[in-house]
C-alpha cells in the first residue's frame, strides 16, 4: 500500500499517468471545440472555453477542422497545450492545411479544462483570422479572403484573380485544380506575420504564393498572399501581371521542386504573367536593359541567391527579369509547348545536379553553354 501512495501523484493507483489523463481530457475538449467551428454552433463553442476566434471563422467555408494535442503542462492554475491545428477550405483543399497552435488552459468550476487562448506556437505564423474577423468574396475560380476590408474592397481580387485562372490554364494545361485562394491582410506587417518572417523582407513585393516548391499529390491548396502596400502602388495591368505570375506558381507546384532553378521557376510565371499583355522587353525589364546599356551584360543566368527579397533590389529585378527572358526567348524559339515540356522535364529529375542539363539535351537539343550565349545573345537584341 505505501508504494502505491507514493507513486500516486504520477499515476495514480493502478492506474495512467496524469499527464496522459490531462492530454486525454484536453483532445476530447478540443474535438468539441471543433465541431462546433464545424456546425457553426456559437453555444457549444462558448462552453469549451473562450469565444474568441468563432466570430473571426465564422465567415470561412470550412470543410474539416481538428486539433491534435501533442502535449499538456500542468501548473496549479491551469495548462498549457501544444497542438496541430489541421483544417480544409471546402471546394479548395485537397488535403488538411496543417498548424502549430499553443492553447492556454483553465480549470473549470466541475474539475473539467476550458479553453483560455488559442494563439500560434512559438516559431509558427498566424492564421488569417488570428488578425481579425475574415470577409469572404467568391469568384467563379477563386476565394478571397481579407481582413479588416469590406466585401466591395474584396471583390476586385476575385475578378483578377477570376482572369488569371484560365489564362494559367492556356498556358500550363488543365493538369492542376483550376482553383486559388487568396489573402489580403490589412497591412504589410500582417502579410509578414502570416509568413513568420521579418516585414522587410517584403517590403516592395507586390504577393507571394506559399509551398509552390515541393509537390505531394495531395499536397493542400497554395495561398497567394497579397502585399496590400505593394500591390495598392500598381496599375491594373501591373495587379493582373502579379496575380497572373502568381496563380502560375499555385499550377506549376506539381512540376516543381528542388530541381528547379528560380530563373526558371520565377522566369515561367514572369512569362505567364506576361503572356498576351503587350509589353515589350524594354518596358518590362528596365533594370535588365539599364545593365545592358551600361555595358554590364549578366554573363551566366541569374542564380537562386540573386532572388534573395533582403538583397539588393536592383539585383532582385535583374534576376526576375533575366528569368523573364530566358523563358521568353524558349517560348518563340522553340515553341510555347515546348517551354512547358522543358519546366517539366527539369522538376521531374528531383535533384538539382544534371536537371537543367538533362532537359536541355533531351528537349530543347541544346547545352547549357549554348543556352546561356543564345540567352545573352537574345538580351543584346532585345534590349541593346
Amino acid at each position: 500500500m505505501g508504494l502505491c501512495l507514493l507513486l500516486v501523484p504520477l499515476v495514480g493507483c493502478g492506474g495512467r499517468p496524469a499527464a496522459d489523463t490531462a492530454r486525454s481530457e484536453v483532445q476530447r475538449l478540443l474535438d468539441r471545440r471543433a465541431e462546433a467551428v464545424l456546425g457553426h454552433d456559437e453555444q457549444g463553442y462558448g462552453a469549451t472555453g473562450t469565444l474568441a476566434g468563432y466570430a473571426e471563422l465564422r465567415q470561412v467555408p470550412l470543410a474539416d477542422w481538428g486539433y491534435r494535442v501533442t502535449a499538456v503542462r500542468t501548473s496549479a492554475d491551469g495548462a498549457t497545450a501544444d497542438a496541430e491545428l489541421r483544417y480544409r477550405i471546402r471546394d479548395y483543399d485537397t488535403a488538411p492545411v496543417t498548424a502549430s497552435r499553443t492553447l492556454r488552459l483553465e480549470r473549470t468550476a466541475g474539475g473539467g479544462w476550458a479553453v483560455a487562448a488559442d494563439r500560434p506556437a512559438r516559431g509558427a505564423g498566424q492564421q488569417l483570422w488570428d488578425q481579425g474577423a475574415v470577409t469572404v468574396v467568391r469568384g467563379t475560380h477563386s476565394l478571397v479572403l481579407g481582413t479588416g476590408l469590406s466585401a466591395a474592397a474584396l471583390s476586385p481580387y476575385a475578378r483578377l484573380a477570376d482572369r488569371a485562372v484560365p489564362a494559367v490554364t492556356d498556358a500550363w494545361g488543365s493538369g492542376w485544380s483550376g482553383r486559388v485562394v487568396v489573402y489580403v491582410p490589412r497591412s504589410l506587417e500582417d502579410m509578414a506575420a502570416l509568413l513568420n518572417s521579418p516585414a522587410s523582407s517584403y517590403r516592395g513585393i507586390a504577393a507571394v504564393t506559399t509551398g509552390e516548391t515541393g509537390a505531394p499529390a495531395k499536397a493542400p491548396a497554395d495561398r497567394i498572399i497579397v502585399n496590400p502596400e505593394a500591390y495598392g502602388m500598381l496599375g491594373s495591368l501591373g495587379r493582373q501581371v502579379v496575380l497572373t505570375h502568381e496563380t502560375a506558381h499555385v499550377a506549376t507546384r506539381r512540376a516543381t521542386d528542388a530541381s528547379t532553378p528560380l530563373w526558371l521557376s520565377e522566369g515561367y510565371a514572369d512569362w505567364v504573367g506576361y503572356r498576351g499583355s503587350g509589353r515589350s522587353s524594354d518596358q518590362a525589364a528596365p533594370e535588365l536593359q539599364r545593365a545592358v546599356a551600361e555595358g554590364e551584360m549578366p554573363e551566366e543566368l541569374p542564380d537562386d541567391g540573386d532572388f534573395s527579397f533582403t538583397g539588393d533590389a536592383d539585383r532582385l529585378a535583374r534576376a526576375y527579369e533575366g528569368g523573364w527572358l530566358a523563358c521568353r526567348m524558349i517560348a518563340e524559339r522553340w515553341g510555347e509547348a515546348r517551354l512547358g515540356e522543358f519546366y517539366r522535364a527539369v522538376g521531374a529529375h528531383r535533384q538539382r545536379d544534371g536537371a537543367v542539363e538533362e532537359a536541355l539535351r533531351d528537349v530543347l537539343g541544346t547545352t547549357p553553354e549554348e543556352f546561356t550565349a543564345d540567352w545573352r545573345e537574345y538580351l543584346r537584341l532585345q534590349l541593346g
